[in-house]
């Protein structure tokens, strides 16, 4: 397996875009070039354990978190509303 080296905030952004219901694994792979297992591995080093269990509970079998899985009119990666503008 590759190590990738990222900066913090990099690093950061993609446990972000790995909880998000909206963002898919495809999405992390395309930016960052973590496929699924690399992003899984990532959650489980930076994560405590109660709140790894919480995200691969959350992830796990969610549609929205795998491109295929995604209903044909689901184009976008984010709820309209997630970046509100004041």
């Amino acid at each position: 397996m590759t190590k990738h080296i990222f900066t913090d905030a990099t690093h950061s952004r993609i446990i972000e875009m790995a909880w998000e219901d909206r963002t898919p694994f495809e999405a992390i792979e395309r930016l960052y070039g973590l496929n699924e297992k690399a992003v899984i591995a990532v959650m489980r080093r930076s994560l405590k354990p109660s709140s790894f269990k919480l995200w691969r509970a959350r992830v796990s079998g969610r549609k929205t978190k795998h491109i295929k899985l995604r209903h044909p009119e689901t184009s976008r990666g984010y709820c309209p509303t997630q970046y509100k503008q004041r």
